[in-house]
C-alpha cells in the first residue's frame, strides 16, 4: 500500500461514500504533493495527541516514511515528491519545516529510540534549511526561508503558477515553530 496523501478527496453528495481523489496543487493525480504530505505528518501528530488513537502512530510512521523516502540528497523536498535531484524542479522548503513540526511533535510520545531517530532526522532537516534555505542578510529578503513554493503549474492540474521559489508565511511560521520545538518544549495553542 502506498502511504502518500492526495489533495482533495471528492465523496458522493447523496450517499457519502468515497466517490475519487485528485489533486490541484501537485504534480498530477497519484503524485504526490510534498507540503500536502507534510501536513499529514503533522496532523497525525496533533491527531495522537489529543486522542491516544495507537493507530494514529502506525500510519505517521508510514506517512513520514513516505515522504522521507522520496525527499532528495539535501533533504528538502521539491514542489512534489515525485522529483529527485537533478529535475530542475522548485522546491518547497515550506513543506520541510511543517514536517519538522509533525516528526517533533510526535517524537514526545514514541519510545526512546524511535525518539532519538525522528529527532535525529528532524535536525539534519532543519540544518539543511539553515545552511542552504534561510535568510542570512534581513536585507536581501521579506522573509526568513528562500525557495516555498505555493502552487506550480503542471500539464496534469489546474493551479496556477502562484507563489513558486520565494518566501512564504506559513514556510517561515513553520520554520520558527522547528526552531523553538528543537529549543524547548512547544505549548501548542491548537
Amino acid at each position: 500500500m502506498r502511504y502518500s496523501t492526495w489533495h482533495t478527496f471528492f465523496f458522493d453528495i447523496k450517499t457519502g461514500k468515497p466517490d475519487h481523489e485528485a489533486t490541484c496543487q501537485g504534480y498530477r493525480d497519484g503524485s504526490a504533493w510534498a507540503r500536502g504530505q507534510a501536513w499529514g505528518i503533522y496532523g497525525l501528530a496533533l491527531s495522537y495527541r489529543y486522542t491516544r488513537d495507537s493507530s494514529l502512530i502506525t500510519l505517521f510512521r508510514k506517512v513520514t516514511e513516505y515522504y522521507l523516502e522520496h525527499l532528495p540528497s539535501d533533504l528538502v523536498p521539491y514542489w512534489d515528491l515525485e522529483f529527485t535531484d537533478g529535475s530542475g524542479e522548485p522546491r518547497d522548503s515550506s513543506s520541510a519545516s511543517i514536517a519538522v513540526c509533525g516528526m517533533l511533535e510526535m517524537a514526545k510520545y514514541l519510545e526512546e529510540q524511535e525518539k532519538k531517530q525522528y529527532t535525529s532526522l528532524a535536525k539534519k532537516i532543519m540544518k539543511s534549511l539553515y545552511d542552504s534555505y534561510a535568510v542570512k542578510d534581513a536585507k536581501t529578503s521579506n522573509g526568513l526561508v528562500f525557495h516555498s513554493t505555493y502552487s506550480n503549474k503542471s500539464p496534469y492540474n489546474t493551479c496556477e503558477h502562484k507563489g513558486v521559489d520565494e518566501c512564504n508565511s506559513w514556510g517561515d511560521y513553520f520554520y520558527m515553530e522547528a526552531l523553538t520545538r528543537l529549543h524547548k518544549d512547544w505549548e501548542l495553542y491548537w
